[in-house]
Order: C-alpha cells, then structure tokens, then sequence
C-alpha cells in the first residue's frame, strides 16, 4: 500500500513516488523505495518502523532537509525539486518547524529569544501578543527571562515547540521529541502538540519508535524496507505495538532491552 489516496490536491505534505538511493553499485540502499503518501492540513500523523525502514530518510525529504534520488514532493503546495538552495532554506524557515530528540536551543538566550529566533532570522519583527500566546500555551509564562539551563529537560522542549510554532509554519516535524524525556514528561510534551493540532489546526509529522507516543496522533503509518507497509486511523498504543510486532522490530527491541522513548 505504497501508494494511499488522501485526497492530494489537498494535501499539505505530498510526496508522489518518491525514491532516495544511498551509495551505488552492490553497495547500493534505497533508503525509501517509491513511497506516495498525502498528509492533510489539520492532522498529527505519526511514522514509525524497525531501525532502518526509512524514517528518518521520509521525514529529511518531506521537510526538504534532503533531496530524493527521484519523485516529487510538494510542501505547502510548492514543488521542492524545483528550488534552489537558498530557496529552500528561505521555505523551511518560514514554513515549516522542527522539534528534534535534542532541543537546540542557544544557551546564552532567554527562553522568549530561543522562541523568537526563527522570526528575526526570517527578518520579521515578533508581535509581542503573539509571542506571549504561544509562550503560555506551552506554559513557560513566568519563564521567559530564564536560560535554557535553568530549565529542565521538559521545559527545554517547550521551549522548542514555541519555537516551532511561533511562526504559524505549515507543517510541524518532530523526529523522536520525546525520545530524551521520562515517561511523564513525554506524556505532556505530546499533549501539547495534540492541543496545537487542536487550538490551531496545525499539520504535525512526527517520527517516533514509541507506540505511547504513536497513539497522540490522528494515523501511524509504518515504513518497511523503505516502503509504507501499513498504516492505522486513530491509532492506540497497543494496537501499534502489535502492528510493530509484525513487523519484527518492536519484538527485536524487548528481547534487545530497549525501552520506547518515553520511557528512558
């Protein structure tokens, strides 16, 4: 099911039979392997799969931090092929925000100029009320003049999500958000990009190994071998663990010992 309608011309995120190739030769990967997908505006979708399925790979080029080897993919209704470097840097700035496993943030910055850095960099003055609304969202209201290492983990990526947010971006990727946080933490980190698909009808993509945090979303697509193999609406976490387990990486990693990202 590499190929799944979801009504394209309405898509925010389209990617059409998209191939990247890594190396050449025998030593040739295909990293991702013809996948077509829409992503809708509105919707918190989740990725997951064993180690090497092509997660990472999927979110790189969806977001245009990376090339694929051949197909199309449109952001926001503009075709990323097409465009140039600085072009491209310019679209992910204004278009698009990131939340990573590491929260990125400048340590010598309060919290209120971590979250305003993507709009002074995009040269556009930060609207005071603005800033204020999504610093509270994420509530850090009586932390705006502290420093990233005042705050705990949690915080710190609070602080990510309003600086993802704060520029209204078309579409939100988060690669393992949750995977450096406890357990309870995790919980309400997702809770928040829940409510910004909620509050906002903001477009989340997220990339995770953990069925907890899979079940926050509106659909959990599976990759395998660089291909979509399967995908749930309205997912739960134990109907994701069990969907994993067939695919033989969610088993590998108890008899591995390794704990979902939530958990460490």
């Amino acid at each position: 099911m590499n190929r799944t309608p979801d009504g394209s011309a309405e898509a925010v995120v389209l990617l059409d039979s998209v191939h990247k190739l890594y190396g050449s030769g025998k030593n040739r990967v295909a990293a991702l392997d013809g996948v077509s997908i829409g992503l809708r505006p509105g919707t918190f979708t989740a990725v997951m799969g064993p180690s090497g399925s092509g997660k990472s790979t999927f979110l790189h080029c969806a977001a245009g931090l990376d090339r694929p080897t051949s197909g199309s993919v449109r952001l926001d209704g503009v075709e990323l092929s097409g465009l140039k470097e600085r072009e491209l840097t310019k679209l992910r700035r204004e278009r698009v925000g990131f939340v990573f496993q590491a929260f990125n943030l400048m340590p010598a910055l309060s919290v209120r100029d971590n979250v305003t850095l993507p709009l002074r960099l995009a040269g556009r003055r930060p609207k005071a009320a603005e800033v204020d609304e999504v610093i509270e969202r994420v509530g850090l209201a009586s932390r705006q003049k502290h420093r990233p290492g005042e705050l705990s983990g949690g915080q710190q990526q609070r602080v990510a999500i309003a600086r993802a947010l704060v520029t209204r971006p078309a579409v939100v990727f988060g690669d393992e958000p949750t995977g450096a946080l406890d357990t309870r933490t995790a919980r309400e980190v997702l809770g928040l990009l829940r409510e910004a698909v909620q509050w906002s009808g903001q477009t989340i993509v997220m990339v995770t190994h953990d069925p907890v945090a899979a079940a926050h979303a509106d659909r959990t697509l599976f990759l395998a071998d660089g291909k979509i193999v399967d995908s749930l609406e309205r997912p739960t976490a134990d109907m994701v663990a069990e969907r994993m387990t067939h695919l033989g990486a969610w088993a590998d990693e108890q008899v591995h010992g390794g704990q979902s990202g939530a958990a460490r």
